[in-house]
């Protein structure tokens, strides 16, 4: 916990050492009440005492309350901005830490966890510092300093306060014991009913096509029940605290007073005011010392659950990313657009086996490259190197002559318009969708716009749109099909006009025209850049300059398609099952 502490600023820094003065101006002022009440019950029990006696020491209680109140009120605001700049901070560092991280990283926390380590987390830190801020430092200043004042009135009632405390530190016991394991499983069982609620929300569809309803219901309420009889088994140890901690103030009430009758009883005439006066004042210096002690455990029962949310931002934010960025921001002009493919081999981390080995070929400005093969044989994974969502762990890629590591990872995203597999859209509008991203600096002008839906073959029905281009797209672009998706997401990579484009399986939601429409558009725009085509369907790459065959991760040709027909299997085999021999030829 107190390692999170380090990414405090100094502005909350001050913000605390201000509230430690206005904690310590609380205490000094509470503490102050038993000795007012001391005058007034000394000058009340004397004989012939008046009512104008009490006024003065009267007047400064009520003067110590409002100082007291007024120190409380400043405490608790400085205790919230503090937390919740600290929580804003939190947010923002494992934000952009997250944006850094490469697939390996991600796929190692899980999409779930990350967005409860972002939430649920930093809010347990966020209570923790809010409450702590006062309870560590308040309880201490006031236990100790209570106890200064109670020193030497009367050992019996001494005992009676050291008893008090030892119950509460058996309450505290007990319930870090029992309850603090289970505040430990609670922040994973969120992950778990988060990663539960995520995919039936995401696959809404395919559950309700298969009737899976009941099934998902299951499984929710697995994850759920677990969730539940965890809170409530921590919940119902924790139920215990109010209880005891009102027997335990009744108890030492009682005993300080019953302790007292006895000591007044047996002390002479001139020394029972003296006595009475000391036990009042003792029994509420008794209360400080109890509450002090209160507040502690309160903090050291949360204190567990915050320190596993803690670690778990920690684990975050200081995890380095595997994809580093380089220093390279710009490069000569001579080689623009040539990609180059150098002996690349790559397997996913942790995994014994290559998914790509021996990967080489070169790529010149204005070819079109095609990539096809059978389903794993590591089409997309070759892709994913070029923008490095993840790394080849042998040979090297060029672009443009320099290593794509050289790079500094915004100008080599700069240089490629990547359509995925399956289209991303963004809740916003045609326009904000299209014009997404940054480019290099240079600003989207409505032609852009325009131009690049157009060869997309998306004009038709982004016009026919209520608002056209600030027509409503919804959250994962639910109100439109899937080859209207599509469309916008290839619109998308037009629009940036980048030296290389790459369509992974961009084409297969298109119907066949739309496809030939499409294709035959973009070769007008993409002739001075570098392409890259994942497709299945041979007719959507028949006409590449250059088309690479992969099996099992390897090379098993590469050639214009008239060439792979004479002179490779895997190619034929995959050409034979889609089209006849006539439509070949």
């Amino acid at each position: 916990m107190i390692k999170i502490l380090k990414y405090m600023k100094p502005r909350e820094w001050a913000f605390a050492l201000c509230s430690v003065l206005f904690i310590v101006a609380q205490v000094y002022l509470d503490l102050k009440l038993p000795d007012y009440m001391n005058d007034i019950t000394a000058k009340v029990s004397i004989e012939g005492g008046k009512l104008a006696d009490v006024l003065i020491p009267g007047g400064m209680m009520l003067l110590c309350t409002l100082g007291s109140l007024v120190s409380s009120v400043i405490v608790a605001g400085f205790a919230a901005r503090i937390a919740s700049n600290f929580s804003k901070e939190l947010r923002m560092l494992q934000y952009n830490q997250v944006e850094s991280f490469s697939m390996k990283e991600i796929n190692s926390f899980s999409t779930a966890s990350l967005i409860t380590r972002s939430t649920n987390d930093i809010t347990q830190v966020q209570m923790i510092i809010a409450m702590g801020l006062q309870a560590f430092i308040k309880a201490p200043i006031t236990a100790v300093w209570a106890i200064t004042k109670i020193a030497g009135k009367g050992m019996e009632w001494t005992a009676a306060t050291a008893g008090a405390v030892l119950m509460l530190i058996l309450m505290i016991s007990v319930i870090v014991l029992f309850a603090v394991p289970k505040f430990k499983k609670i922040q994973w069982m969120t992950d778990n009913i988060n990663r539960v609620t995520r995919e039936n929300l995401t696959g809404l569809r395919v559950v309700r096509a298969y009737n899976a309803e009941k099934y998902q219901e299951e499984k929710f309420d697995k994850a759920n029940t677990e969730l539940t009889k965890t809170y409530l088994f921590a919940s119902r140890i924790m139920s215990i605290i109010m209880p005891w901690m009102s027997l335990i103030m009744s108890g030492l009430s009682l005993s300080i007073y019953w302790i007292g009758t006895y000591l007044i009883n047996a002390a002479d005439l001139q020394h029972k005011g003296a006595l009475f006066s000391n036990m009042v004042v003792f029994m509420i210096y008794a209360i400080q010392v109890v509450m002090a002690f209160v507040m502690l455990s309160m903090v050291f029962i949360m204190l567990p659950r915050a320190s596993v949310a803690a670690k778990r931002i920690l684990d975050v934010i200081g995890t380095k990313p595997s994809i580093l960025d380089g220093k390279i921001d710009s490069v000569p002009c001579e080689k623009k657009g040539e990609v180059v493919f150098k002996n690349v081999g790559f397997k996913y981390p942790d995994a014994s086996d290559y998914v790509l080995e021996n990967i080489t070929f070169t790529a010149h400005k204005g070819e079109t490259i095609a990539f096809i093969g059978s389903t794993g044989s590591g089409k997309s994974t070759l892709i994913n190197l070029l923008p490095r969502f993840y790394d080849a762990t042998e040979g090297e890629i060029l672009i443009d002559g320099i290593n794509i590591k050289d790079y500094k990872l915004e100008t080599l995203h700069n240089k490629i318009g990547y359509v995925p597999q399956k289209a991303v859209m963004f809740s916003g509008s045609v326009r904000s969708n299209v014009a997404y991203g940054e480019n290099g600096g240079d600003e989207y002008t409505e032609e852009d716009i325009k131009r690049a839906v157009e060869i997309a073959q998306s004009r038709d029905f982004v016009e026919n749109m209520p608002e056209a281009y600030d027509g409503a797209v919804a959250q994962g672009g639910t109100n439109l099909s899937g080859g209207q998706k599509q469309r916008l997401s290839i619109a998308r990579a037009i629009c940036r006009k980048p030296e290389i484009y790459i369509f992974d399986d961009t084409f297969s939601a298109l119907d066949y025209k739309t496809d030939k429409l499409l294709r035959s558009a973009l070769k007008g725009q993409t002739e001075k850049a570098t392409t890259f085509i994942v497709a299945q369907r041979i007719g959507t790459i028949r006409d590449a300059d250059k088309i690479v065959v992969l099996d099992e991760g390897r090379i098993a040709g590469m050639g214009t398609h008239s060439e792979l027909m004479k002179n490779c299997p895997v190619y034929q085999e995959i050409a034979l099952s889609q089209l006849s021999k006539e439509e070949l030829a």
